[in-house]
């Protein structure tokens, strides 16, 4: 679930970002859209806990983030929180099966191989574990990134533009194994998107919609 009211951020030199309120169940599914500038990545690293808001509640999967110490944010990102970002961030050093494996020294844990085995499974690329991301398609690629994102079994996965640089085959699968990983961890599924086919694939999710803030007068 996501709980948010007077939710504001301000960013140094622009104009304070004001968001919308929202009170999102577990298990919803929501589409944040907005121009370029709006503050949809903005808004998604608010949820994730990697930035405080400079006012307002807010409320992720039962947690007052704001109660937490950084370390204590860190912590509660890793149990609880799936992200799949723009750039997927996998570490060419390592195979994908070792991509996977970060998340656990994040976490200080001992690795889970049969999780990790399972999390690649449900996305059907188990069979590249012993790859390296240069050894990837697209597609592939981006599986292997949600696999990395669910490994946890996240109360709240966060997508950001996961469509934007495919095709429509593709997209579609991409968007197929978000529906997939939210069914399987039960997970509150926000994607920021500006792609109509999203909105089109999933009639039936809420919407919040962000405005681009006015510039200040001179």
């Amino acid at each position: 679930m996501i709980r948010t009211g007077g939710l504001r951020l301000r960013h140094a030199g622009a104009p304070e970002l004001a968001f919308p309120d929202l009170d999102l169940p577990q298990g919803g599914l929501l589409l944040l859209q907005g121009v370029s500038g709006s503050g949809k990545s903005s808004w998604l690293s608010l949820v994730a806990g990697l930035r405080l808001p400079s006012a307002g509640a807010l409320l992720v999967a039962g947690q007052d983030l704001a109660a937490l110490s950084p370390a204590g944010r860190d912590a509660w990102r890793g149990r609880h929180v799936g992200l799949l970002p723009q750039r997927l961030h996998l570490s060419d050093a390592l195979d994908v099966r070792g991509n996977l494996a970060l998340a656990f020294h994040a976490l200080g844990r001992r690795v889970d191989e049969a999780a990790i085995r399972s999390a690649l499974a449900s996305l059907g690329v188990d069979a590249l574990a012993a790859r390296r991301p240069g050894q990837l398609s697209v597609g592939q690629a981006q599986r292997v990134a949600l696999a990395r994102a669910v490994l946890m079994t996240p109360a709240v996965l966060l997508a950001d533009e996961p469509t934007a640089s495919l095709d429509d085959e593709a997209a579609a699968a991409a968007l197929a194994a978000l529906a997939q990983a939210r069914e399987r961890c039960d997970a509150t599924l926000v994607v920021a998107t500006h792609d109509r086919r999203v909105r089109e694939a999933w009639p039936q999710a809420r919407v919040l919609a962000l405005a681009r803030p006015a510039e200040p007068a001179a």
